[in-house]
């Protein structure tokens, strides 16, 4: 899988697209973008914009083990450390998140949900598990096609063009 940020036109390897695989892929990207439109909308109807949704989930969601620090949010979120900064920043304003120094090494900082933030990720969750529950079969239909297509030419089931 290709990082973030990372330039993927230095090694795109050269080969036709036939027109079923164009459609494929764009009946894809239209499924995928629905989803996150409906999950953009979601946010913004709660108050938060849809990249403060994603820090919620981010720091709920993360790993196990894995600390809430803004360099990891920042990774998990293919965002820039300052970009990420700011985003916290507007949800300790709206009182969603609070920064914490770490137990073990002062200079850590941590970001937490507070009970709002914890409130506010909950409802968009159960609404986006709705919606999945809906939209999911067609978004699965369409990823098994594009896989079912790149499979068939030869390619890994694992990886990914843009890391090779």
């Amino acid at each position: 899988m290709i990082p973030c940020g990372q330039d993927i036109s230095s090694g795109a390897h050269c080969r036709e697209v036939s027109a079923a695989e164009y459609r494929q892929l764009a009946e894809f990207r239209y499924r995928i973008r629905q989803f996150l439109h409906l999950s953009e909308e979601a946010a913004r109807s709660k108050g938060i914009e849809p990249q403060q949704h994603q820090v919620l989930l981010a720091v709920k969601g993360l790993p196990e083990g894995t600390r809430p620090t803004v360099r990891t949010l920042s990774q998990r979120l293919c965002l820039r450390h300052h970009s990420t900064v700011e985003i916290i920043d507007r949800l300790v304003e709206h009182g969603a998140v609070t920064r914490r120094h770490s137990d073990q090494d002062r200079r850590e900082v941590l970001i937490e949900l507070t009970s709002h933030g914890e409130e506010l990720l909950h409802q968009l969750s159960v609404l986006l598990w709705q919606e999945l529950r809906v939209s999911g079969p067609g978004l699965s239909d369409s990823l098994l096609a594009v896989l079912a297509h790149s499979v068939g030419r030869g390619r890994s089931q694992h990886g990914s063009a843009f890391s090779r």
